[in-house]
């Protein structure tokens, strides 16, 4: 038995293995930013399907509808492409008061979004210090953004009776009403204050109420979250130096409150502006209160027209989205540097 001499290059047996031994030398090796990739497409993967059959297709397919000629009896047997139109915003935009709604649609749209905000700080404030009974009443604050919208408008809608509603019965008996007052059906409303008459649109003022009421809770738990947060040793120290309320509030409060209630702002005009459910079920889209939302409706149930409706939503996404750039622009870094 003979041994190899030291120092001698050490022979490697090729004889087996000669098979896989290339592939397995050309594999890259899995290293652990590639495994932690793949993890994270594997864990992003459901998502990504569930916002695509959700979100992206519908928001596709209404764009393609809203260039083509669609009625609703035709809808089932049209492909995807074919019949392309500009008529459908023709027809809106001629359409006899589309620019009305848009005008109603961003007042009460910013009616809803600047007064429900401001209750919500309102209730953040008054509730902010422990008192008896700050627990429950917190939880009654919430009560009507979680109330189902069919059963708090059904409230409403009879508290606003002019034939048997409550609000009417206080008003003749407080107030001295001579005549019941129809808040959900009167356009305009003459008002006289210090010998001045003037009108006011009463149904469109009355759904802004109704916005406000229904989703101040909203801003009072963000407003109320941020106020919890705010370290007492400012307003401590602002106290000892002999700072009334509200200049403890403009000082102190209002600036740790601005990017919340900034963000709170965004969120409730998007979420107003696109508002349908409010609006029809107290006055259907009449006296005054016909927003864009209502108009789409209007415009797929009365006249079967999908591709009317596709452009009017299609118009009022881009609506929103030049106002959204235009805030963004303007005020989004004002907002920031003041807070």
């Amino acid at each position: 038995m003979t041994t190899a001499p030291t120092g001698a290059p050490e022979r490697r047996d090729t004889s087996t293995g000669s098979a896989d031994g290339p592939a397995r030398r050309g594999r890259r090796p899995m290293t652990a930013g590639r495994r932690a990739n793949r993890a994270g497409l594997a864990f992003v993967s459901p998502t990504f399907v569930v916002v695509l059959v959700v979100v992206i297709l519908p928001i596709a397919w209404t764009v393609l509808l809203a260039f083509q000629h669609a009625k609703l009896v035709d809808i089932q047997g049209m492909g995807l492409f074919g019949n392309w139109t500009l008529d459908n915003f023709t027809q809106v935009f001629g359409s006899a008061g589309f620019w009305q709604s848009l005008t109603t649609t961003l007042l009460y749209t910013a009616g809803g979004t600047l007064g429900s905000v401001i209750l919500g700080l309102i209730a953040a404030l008054a509730l902010r210090k422990p008192f008896k009974g700050r627990g429950l009443l917190r939880a009654a604050m919430l009560l009507p953004y979680v109330a189902p919208v069919v059963a708090v408008a059904f409230v409403w809608e009879v508290a606003l009776s002019p034939q048997y509603g409550v609000v009417n019965d206080w008003g003749r008996r407080l107030f001295g009403w001579d005549d019941p007052i129809a808040f959900l059906s009167t356009r305009e409303y003459e008002v006289g204050l210090l010998g001045v008459h003037f009108e006011i649109p009463l149904a469109l003022l009355t759904v802004i109420a109704f916005e406000c009421w229904r989703y101040f809770p909203f801003a009072f738990l963000f407003i109320l979250a941020r106020l919890q947060a705010v370290p007492d040793g400012l307003e401590e120290a602002a106290l000892v130096d002999g700072a009334t309320p509200t200049q403890r509030f403009r000082h102190i409060l209002l600036p740790q409150l601005m990017p919340v209630m900034a963000l709170l702002c965004v969120l409730r005009f998007i979420m107003t502006f696109n508002k349908f459910d409010d609006v029809y079920l107290l006055t259907g889209g009449g006296a005054g209160t016909d927003v864009a939302a209502v108009r789409v409706y209007d415009f797929l149930t009365a006249r079967y027209d999908v591709g009317a409706a596709a452009a009017q939503a299609l118009v009022l996404a881009v609506s929103l989205m030049i106002l959204l750039g235009f805030y963004f622009k303007f005020f989004a870094n004002k907002v920031q540097e003041e807070s």
